[in-house]
């Protein structure tokens, strides 16, 4: 079972539902006022959005909300975390993923394709993916800001680097390779029509996992 974690104003919840159950798994709801993940859960999943309106930052407010201590207890003992957009933001908020997200460079939202490159395959999501992916972003609060030193940095923009995040991070995993964010929408790429099928690789890796 994966838990797919709701706050006020996620957006993309649905999506990443029926992207796990592509997959091949089975997902349930998680509400960001539970102080517990559902029963069974093997895997998390915080998905795109805007939580709480992007208030004070985006996902400050949601990295306080009681279900990110069940979140954080989940990962601590080696459970699987992927956080998507939004959710990539409420991971580091909370401490869980090294950095920050912070406004893109164009100062602008910014949605369309893009192409990465798989850095990292050592990790419970990518040991099954190729060396590339397409997948959309679309946000405004999208570029990464850390130490490439303290961080293990998975995906990568390449060369393009449209939201100008620092070493070109378009997804961060912790250490230990069980926690995972990512800007780029892989739930909006698990069917061909809507234009690519990259994305269900990593849902099907988590799923496997």
């Amino acid at each position: 079972m994966i838990a797919v974690v709701r706050f006020p104003g996620s957006l993309d919840h649905d999506s990443a539902v029926r992207a796990v159950e592509a997959a091949g798994g089975t997902a349930t709801y998680a509400w960001h006022a539970d102080r517990a993940l559902p029963a069974g859960t093997r895997a998390v999943v915080l998905p795109g959005g805007f939580s709480y309106g992007d208030h004070l930052r985006p996902g400050a407010i949601a990295s306080r909300s009681p279900i990110m201590d069940a979140v954080r207890r989940h990962a601590d003992a080696g459970g699987l975390v992927l956080g998507i957009c939004n959710g990539f933001q409420v991971l580091c908020e909370a401490g869980l993923l090294p950095g920050v997200l912070r406004t893109n460079a164009t100062t602008s939202f910014v949605c369309r394709q893009v192409e990465l490159e798989v850095l990292d395959h050592d990790t419970p999501f990518t040991r099954d993916l190729g060396a590339g992916l397409s997948i959309p972003i679309k946000n405004h609060d999208g570029a990464w800001y850390g130490d490439p030193a303290d961080a293990r940095i998975v995906l990568s923009y390449g060369m393009e680097n449209p939201l100008g995040s620092i070493a070109s991070a378009a997804g961060v995993a912790n250490a230990q390779g069980n926690v995972l964010g990512l800007m780029p929408h892989p739930e909006e790429a698990v069917d061909r029509l809507l234009g690519s099928t990259d994305g269900l690789g990593l849902f099907t890796a988590l799923v496997r996992a």
